[in-house]
């Protein structure tokens, strides 16, 4: 079969949607293999792009299936459906050139071998040029028993958290302060064509509310600037590092966080552990790029299996990144909505606290714990915190102003911020300050 250049992206966007939404796949894995096998930048960039609109939206394009076809799709026509969506996603929310979108997206059906249903398609696709596509609601494909925690824990913010999620995001960058300035960085930008914006209270970021392809980015590949949302470097301005410093990033992959604290502070020194050797990986290939790769040592290791990892000796501070929900991304990783069960939120939660309790034995008397996740639930942030305060005599939660986020009780055990506020990403914060020794540390 023929494959034109123009199908190509939508075919490889087509084959990542029914492995995600039909198969139970990765959006990432099958992202990051699909795009290996496109040469142009630009093409791996629209097969992203397309993906990312299809499942942020995903009960606009079935409502006009159901409205527009006579029968539902049989299971053997799985592929068609995603390619149909691929085709209403280019037409909207993307809004690429009608005629080029459509042309391609037949085209692409007869190169997955449907030339039978080329027809239906291109019928399909101008019905949704002339028609416009359904509206629905923001939560139609969000898990109810989700919705019903976000709504509990978040009563007044809900209906915003959840248009939030599917709208796309700005590109944040961060820019490498060992390399350069921000500003300077910023003007570089400007040479090339590309406006950022800087965003107070963040010393090393810049806003591109129109997204680049990585590769388009002046010394991306000689470690001048990176790509993180705003909320994530949020985390390191609420650590407490100086030179000298023992640090430790506990759940380090895929490296931001450490590369963020040795831009900072070059002089700490800086232990990265992750329980995945192949994730480490890709930790010790960030700091290579930002030539920071010597700075660093690398641990592949269980957090909680001291005796693994740990040789004895305190750290001065932690950064714990936890796993959890991810609830706070999800409009940077859609997919959640599809593999998280209510069940894995009891799991993440035992497994938080697990790591917290362990962590804090490695902290020096009068050191500190950043425990901050990218989830928006409450048994994971704050009270996950509190519960951690009332079992554990010698922490203190230690207050982080209001540039971190709201608080979510008057009681403050945290900051938290909600999807979308500020351009950012969903996070949680909180410092946890252990006694110095004098005072009844261990």
């Amino acid at each position: 079969m023929t494959v034109t250049p123009g199908s190509q992206p939508r075919i490889a966007a087509t084959r990542v949607l029914d492995a995600v939404l039909h198969h139970g796949r990765s959006l990432k894995a099958e992202l990051a293999g699909a795009q290996q096998e496109l040469e142009d930048l630009r093409d791996r960039a629209l097969v992203e792009a397309i993906c990312l609109a299809v499942l942020r939206q995903p009960a606009r394009f079935d409502a006009a299936l159901a409205a527009w076809m006579p029968r539902p799709l049989a299971r053997r026509d799985r592929e068609l459906r995603a390619l149909l969506l691929v085709g209403f996603a280019q037409l909207d929310p993307m809004g690429l050139p009608a005629h080029a979108a459509v042309a391609a997206t037949v085209e692409a059906a007869r190169g997955l071998g449907r030339d039978h249903q080329a027809g239906m398609v291109n019928a399909l696709l101008r019905r949704a040029l002339r028609e416009g596509l359904p509206t629905s609601e923001s939560h139609a494909h969000w898990p109810a028993w989700l919705r019903t925690r976000i709504e509990a824990d978040w009563p007044a913010d809900a209906a915003s958290i959840l248009a939030a999620s599917e709208q796309a995001p700005p590109m944040w960058l961060r820019v490498n302060r060992q390399q350069g300035t921000r500003d300077t960085y910023r003007a570089e930008l400007a040479t090339a064509g590309i406006e950022g914006a800087v965003v107070e209270g963040l010393g090393d970021a810049l806003r591109l509310d129109a997204p680049v392809p990585v590769a388009g980015l002046p010394g991306f590949a000689d470690g001048r600037v990176s790509v993180q949302d705003g909320a994530a470097q949020r985390v390191i301005d609420a650590m407490p590092v100086r030179e000298r410093m023992r640090v430790l990033d506990a759940c380090a992959a895929p490296g931001g966080k450490a590369a963020h604290l040795l831009e900072r502070e070059p002089g700490i020194e800086l232990t990265a552990l992750d329980i995945d050797r192949r994730r480490l990986r890709h930790v010790q290939a960030t700091l290579d790029r930002l030539k920071l790769g010597a700075d660093a040592t690398l641990l592949a290791a269980d957090a909680t299996d001291l005796a693994a990892w740990w040789d004895g000796v305190p750290f001065d501070a932690i950064v714990l990144d936890a796993p959890c929900s991810a609830t706070g991304i999800i409009r940077r990783q859609p997919d959640v909505l599809l593999h998280r069960r209510e069940s894995d939120i009891d799991h993440l939660v035992a497994l938080q606290g697990g790591l917290l309790d362990a962590l804090w034995q490695t902290v020096a008397p009068g050191g500190a714990l950043v425990y901050t996740t990218c989830s928006i639930l409450r048994d994971e942030n704050d009270r996950q915190v509190a519960a951690f305060l009332a079992r554990t005599t010698d922490a203190r939660a230690e207050p982080l102003d209001e540039s971190f986020g709201r608080s979510p009780v008057s009681e403050i055990h945290g900051r938290q911020r909600l999807p979308g506020e500020d351009g950012m990403d969903g996070f949680f914060y909180a410092r946890l300050r252990k006694a110095p020794a004098s005072l009844g540390g261990e």
